[in-house]
């Protein structure tokens, strides 16, 4: 297969309100419509938080299963699920898992965010690295920090995780590794061979990096989990996010891979 790239859509996450954008989707219908939309636009892997009816973080099975049921409905995009520290109680993160998605994000360290702990010890990490494993749901290794790299080498050698691995690559994140194109060469050269790669670039770093990670025959995040305002003082949408970053793809003659083709890229049975 020629080379394509794969572009996801986080379209929640945990702390976007519609107060802050008003695009942001919350229930299951509203984000199963926004997935849908960003799919008709080149969208081929959907990164899924969950939100309770108080616009909430959850880590509610029953709510991830009505999104996933919803989104299944619409296409046959890639879902993703979040097992991230700001879903909800610890212990309850990788209970998502059990609906078998396609992916779940792993991220193999703790960090810092604004006004948190992205809170992610051993235990927790290799706990949710067996349970994708035992169920067969393929990991999207998030990574803040260079040292998360090095932690999924040994989830490795234990046979928690296994080859070709899939990383996600966090950068700006207030806290964590700033948003730079040096910090992004080394997290790339960093990576172990074989692999496949995402970059997730965080707010005023987006286009920059969204656009370097494709000239690096990289896959590119977008949503407004990442970004709220694209252009000065004016919320942006999922479906501007991926319409964006599909034309800036196309002015550098790449192509974009469909769901067919990203499940063969990342491996996926």
């Amino acid at each position: 297969m020629p080379d394509k790239t794969i572009i996801t859509v986080a379209p929640t996450g945990n702390v976007p309100t519609k107060a802050l954008n008003p695009h942001t989707p919350i229930t299951p219908e509203e984000i199963a419509e926004d997935v849908y939309r960003c799919y008709r636009e080149g969208a081929a892997v959907a990164h899924i938080h969950a939100r309770d009816k108080n616009g909430r973080p959850t880590t509610d099975i029953n709510i991830f299963r009505s999104i996933i049921d919803k989104v299944r409905e619409k296409c046959d995009i890639i879902i993703q699920l979040s097992t991230g520290a700001r879903g909800g109680n610890i212990d309850d993160r990788g209970t998502c898992i059990d609906l078998k998605p396609d992916m779940a994000s792993l991220t193999t360290g703790s960090s810092n965010f604004p006004d948190e702990v992205n809170y992610n010890p051993p235990r927790l990490i290799e706990t949710l690295a067996r349970k994708m494993f035992d169920q067969k749901v393929k990991p999207e290794v998030e990574i803040f920090d260079l040292s998360m790299i090095n932690n999924v080498l040994h989830l490795v050698k234990k046979g928690l995780l296994s080859e070709p691995l899939h990383f996600n690559l966090v950068l700006n994140v207030p806290g964590s590794l700033q948003g730079t194109i040096k910090n992004l060469f080394i997290l790339r050269e960093s990576l172990p061979e074989n692999c496949t790669w995402t970059v997730s670039a965080i707010g005023k770093s987006h286009k920059k990096l969204s656009a370097l990670a494709l000239l690096l025959d990289g896959n590119v995040r977008v949503g407004i989990e990442d970004v709220t305002f694209l252009y000065k003082d004016k919320p942006v949408s999922n479906v501007e996010l991926v319409r964006n970053i599909a034309k800036t793809a196309q002015v550098m003659d790449i192509e974009i891979a469909t769901p067919e083709e990203a499940r063969e890229i990342l491996n996926l049975s």
